[in-house]
């Protein structure tokens, strides 16, 4: 049998892929590995954060090379009230991950190459190359799949220089005190310099499509209201990430075919706040210590997706409670409720570690939503027969 072109092929080439290939280089440098993206760079255009608490101490010092920003504390704003919390939050930008990660020493990159057909060990281009490898990872990001029902969270991102310092110390997670516009809105801040910041116009969603155009109205007339002259647009992003409400995990997985997996293409993201580098942080460690071949692959990211479906399955239910008991305008109130609760109560919801006391405080007393619904939507799931 011919030698494969490589040890390992990683198609697509976001914060998964992209995690892989480092972790990858740390523990196991004499594989051969590529990492094929059809765009000019990898990494898009993205933010990538975190809370303290979502890693281990090992894996805080493995990505510390990553990370862009780092604050020791930020903050939610809801209706007549503030509060701001203690813990570690730290960000990753695109531009600076994808410097990092393509200075690899032995990682080799395809870049603007366009993929037509994805094989546990093989991969076409549409010039007609066709690459093999002993296992090929497919990273290249979420798509609606009947075996889920999700919600989203959609997102309008903008970058800006500010006229003046904005005096910000640390991010502002949520300011949910702007106008709801149909569903949970909150703006997101990100103080990147003394006069530099990210904005972001968040919308806990039913579908996946947003008015871009009112997002953007919406960063200008937020950023006036905080008193930031805007100067200079920088940059801007936008997504749209998937909230899990239920499912079937293995029809979802089923239709994987043995096909090895990364990142939102495994459906590795928190339920709940679509935050997706820990979970891709645990898979890039669990690669690294898996034999390189397909069929080993596989079934290795198979059993920790199982593994973090059931561990999700509180959060997908408080989800429905979100989406599906709250009146749309007034969904705010199941999150304000929530950060009313104990700091580390919080740090655990974040690190998908929820305890069974921290489940029986999160559901004691009188729900923010109607009582019959609430009941509704936690306990009457529309698919059963998934892992739950």
């Amino acid at each position: 049998m011919n030698r494969p072109d490589f040890d390992i092929i990683l198609v697509g080439g976001g914060l998964a892929n992209g995690l892989i290939a480092w972790r990858l280089q740390q523990q196991r440098p004499g594989l051969r590995v590529l990492l094929i993206e059809q765009a000019a760079q990898i990494a898009g255009n993205h933010t990538w954060s975190f809370h303290h608490h979502d890693l281990t101490p090992e894996q805080h010092h493995w990505i510390a090379p990553l990370i862009s920003h780092h604050w020791p504390h930020y903050d939610v704003r809801f209706e007549a009230w503030t509060r701001r919390l203690d813990s570690g939050y730290y960000s990753i930008s695109a531009d600076h991950f994808a410097r990092q990660v393509s200075q690899l020493e032995g990682l080799q990159c395809f870049l603007q190459a366009h993929v037509t057909q994805v094989q546990p060990n093989e991969v076409r281009l549409d010039d007609g190359m066709v690459l093999h490898a002993r296992a090929v990872i497919d990273g290249r990001g979420f798509s609606p799949d009947s075996a889920l029902k999700t919600g989203y969270q959609l997102f309008v991102g903008q970058e800006w220089t500010l006229q003046q310092a904005h005096r910000l110390t640390g991010p502002i997670l949520m300011d949910a005190t702007v106008a709801q516009q149909g569903g949970y809105r909150f703006v997101y801040t990100l103080p990147l310099s003394s006069h530099r910041l990210l904005i972001e116009d968040t919308h806990y969603r039913d579908g996946g499509t947003l008015d871009t155009d009112q997002a953007k109205r919406n960063i200008q007339t937020y950023a006036t209201a905080q008193g930031w002259q805007l100067a200079s647009l920088e940059r801007e992003e936008q997504g749209a990430l998937p909230i899990t409400l239920d499912g079937d995990f293995e029809a979802f997985w089923h239709a994987r075919r043995e096909q090895p997996c990364s990142g939102l293409q495994a459906g590795l993201f928190h339920a709940t706040t679509g935050y997706s580098l820990p979970q891709a942080v645990a898979l890039a460690d669990l690669i690294a210590l898996t034999q390189p071949e397909a069929t080993a692959m596989y079934a290795a990211i198979y059993q920790f997706a199982r593994h973090q479906w059931r561990r999700q399955r509180f959060f997908r239910a408080l989800n429905r409670m979100l989406f599906l008991a709250a009146p749309a305008d007034q969904r705010w109130q199941v999150m304000a409720r929530f950060y009313r609760l104990n700091a580390p109560l919080i740090q655990r919801f974040y690190a998908g570690e929820l305890t069974f006391r921290d489940k029986v405080r999160l559901l004691a007393g009188k729900p923010p939503v109607p009582v019959l619904a609430a009941a509704q939507a936690l306990f009457k799931p529309d698919y059963p027969q998934g892992v739950r």
